[in-house]
């Protein structure tokens, strides 16, 4: 596992390209110790709550991380991790690692639950598995097939794999994770600090 921090939320242009595949809200996820990310869909409601946890902002009343943090701590539990575990079929897969009397166990849930949750509780780490990220981890710079990348159109923003990378990304690879590509061709880089953390 690789320990992962939020870096942004961003919200894309809205045109058929980033709207063909569904919202175009993404988390971006940065690896704590290199230049590679792992962006995430997610919808516009969870896009919302952690937005609001980013800023710091306060609400009037409790929204469901909300509600979610406070049993936890009711029932004596402690939110210890969050996973990103697994990519089927184009859907990323989590899990939120509690320690409930000693005992460590597991919840399934979406990605963007989790790391709301996350946020709410405060302090809590966020992993992505090693196997996610050899299939979806991006830089943001364009390569010839090595990596799965941000395309040339915006050479201001520059990076590079860390040393270690995965290897060659295969063409039927690439199809499966044509919603990002879509996504990140479409980002307006106006909006790239918008909800930094």
């Amino acid at each position: 596992m690789i320990e992962m921090t939020i870096d942004s939320l961003r919200v894309g242009m809205m045109n058929p390209k980033s709207t063909q595949h569904g919202t175009p809200y993404v988390v971006l996820l940065k690896e704590k110790s290199a230049e590679r990310y792992l962006p995430i869909f997610i919808g516009p409601a969870e896009a919302n709550a952690i937005a609001i946890k980013l800023r710091g902002e306060q609400v009037p009343r409790p929204l469901t991380h909300d509600l979610m943090n406070s049993i936890v701590d009711s029932l004596g539990a402690t939110i210890d991790s969050v996973v990103v575990s697994d990519l089927k079929n184009d859907t990323f897969y989590a899990k939120v690692v509690f320690t409930v009397n000693g005992n460590q166990m597991e919840v399934d849930s979406r990605p963007s639950d989790a790391f709301a949750l996350a946020l709410t509780a405060g302090e809590v780490p966020i992993y992505a598995e090693d196997s996610v990220l050899e299939k979806a981890g991006i830089s943001l710079t364009h390569g010839e097939g090595e990596d799965f990348v941000m395309d040339n159109q915006h050479p201001e923003i520059e990076g590079k794999m860390p040393e270690g990378k995965p290897g060659k990304v295969s063409d039927e690879e690439l199809g499966k994770l044509s919603a990002f590509s879509d996504f990140l061709n479409s980002l307006d880089l106006e909006d790239f600090g918008k909800y930094k953390s």
